[in-house]
């Protein structure tokens, strides 16, 4: 966590993405599915779960796209890239 700053909805929206299912004590649901890590072929599964955690947790933001890159699986390496924006109606309240 950065020492400021962690109100804007796309460090929210960070924070969250980074954390793993079961490491919050009273919200065991908030982050992301551990299981998928090791599966082969779970990209797909882990895209739609990363957009689950945005629009359940954090509905400041819309996630426009969901890229993942399975290249590095065979040497443990899984990448995923989140394009988040703010939502609209979020931006006219400021």
């Amino acid at each position: 966590m950065r020492a400021q700053g962690n109100g804007l909805p796309q460090v929210c929206a960070a924070n969250l993405l980074r954390t793993v299912r079961g490491e919050v004590a009273y919200d065991r649901l908030r982050g992301r599915d551990g299981a998928l890590i090791d599966q082969p072929n779970a990209t797909d599964a882990a895209a739609a779960d990363a957009e689950w955690v945005l629009e359940t947790y954090e509905p400041r933001v819309n996630a426009e796209e969901i890229v993942t890159d399975p290249s590095g699986v065979l040497s443990g390496e899984f990448n995923m890239t989140v394009n988040i924006a703010e939502r609209k109606e979020d931006e006219e309240i400021k």
